[in-house]
């Protein structure tokens, strides 16, 4: 196969498990890879990512229950657990038994869960800036300006609550850039109606919590032989989520890698190549 058939031709599938139809995407081959999203990412997240990995790898993507393609019937709730369930589901459907999994911010959480309770299916996890913030040696001042935020979201509405909590993360949802406490107030009178982030009332009300309150089993990581490496954009690196992955590298003695940018940068045209060969040195540690 050819590098430009192998980043062109793509299969799409789907599996029905635990209620729900997940879909996703096949490219390329190789050593297959999975790649997992945040929220409210879907298989597009990685459209910069997949293709060139393509070339010399079987390449997953898909789209988490809820988002995209994928179904969200009712009752529609958020768990890690089921969230490392469905990507085994699809690399099944998939015909894979083996990944190497690349999981970025809430996907990165769901990686961690894979290595922990699915480690006959993970050849090692690259985990990217993910929310662990139980990790943190300030996670009781964290939890509780989290909680405060979440009450918040049924108080004051879900959207103000979301800029309260790039605020507190400093997530970069402003060109790039954190967001200031005084943008922020500046916002929130009017954030009901900030349009392309309708997603905020499902993920302040159903998965803030379960992603900020999830604590990875280092220990058992290192017990069922899973390789890891851990990583966040240089610009994160003094950031919550940056110190996030540094915890998780430290907790489970694994490599740290820095890479360009920030949270987001992986699906950033100025910055997706170098983010790729990043991924490429860290996938060759494992």
């Amino acid at each position: 196969m050819s590098i430009q058939e192998a980043v062109t031709s793509t299969r799409t599938g789907h599996v029905d498990t635990e209620g729900d139809r997940i879909v996703f995407d096949v490219r390329g081959e190789g050593t297959p890879i999975a790649l997992l999203p945040g929220t409210p990412g879907d298989a597009s997240v990685f459209g910069l990512v997949a293709g060139p990995l393509a070339a010399d790898h079987t390449v997953v993507t898909y789209d988490p229950r809820g988002f995209g393609r994928s179904s969200a019937n009712e009752p529609r709730r958020y768990e890690i657990g089921q969230q490392a369930r469905d990507v085994v589901a699809v690399l099944r459907a998939a015909g894979i038994e083996r990944a190497l999994v690349v999981g970025s911010s809430a996907g990165a959480e769901v990686g961690l869960e894979l290595a922990t309770n699915h480690p006959d299916v993970v050849a090692g996890v690259v985990t990217h800036e993910p929310p662990v913030v139980r990790l943190l040696p300030d996670t009781d001042e964290l939890q509780t300006r989290i909680a405060e935020i979440y009450r918040t979201a049924w108080t004051e509405g879900s959207k103000a609550a979301f800029f309260d909590f790039l605020l507190l993360t400093q997530l970069p949802f402003n060109a790039g850039e954190p967001f200031t406490a005084a943008e922020v107030a500046a916002i929130r009178p009017g954030a009901e109606q900030v349009p392309g982030i309708d997603f905020a009332d499902y993920y302040m009300k159903h998965q803030m919590l379960p992603l900020t309150d999830y604590l990875p089993d280092l220990d058992r990581i290192r017990r069922n032989g899973v390789k890891l490496v851990a990583g966040a954009g240089r610009l994160s690196l003094d950031l919550p989520f940056g110190r996030t992955a540094r915890a998780v590298a430290e907790g489970a003695g694994a490599p740290f890698a820095v890479f360009p940018g920030h949270h987001g940068s992986l699906s950033d045209p100025s910055t997706a190549e170098a983010w790729t060969a990043t991924l490429r040195d860290a996938l060759a540690s494992l």
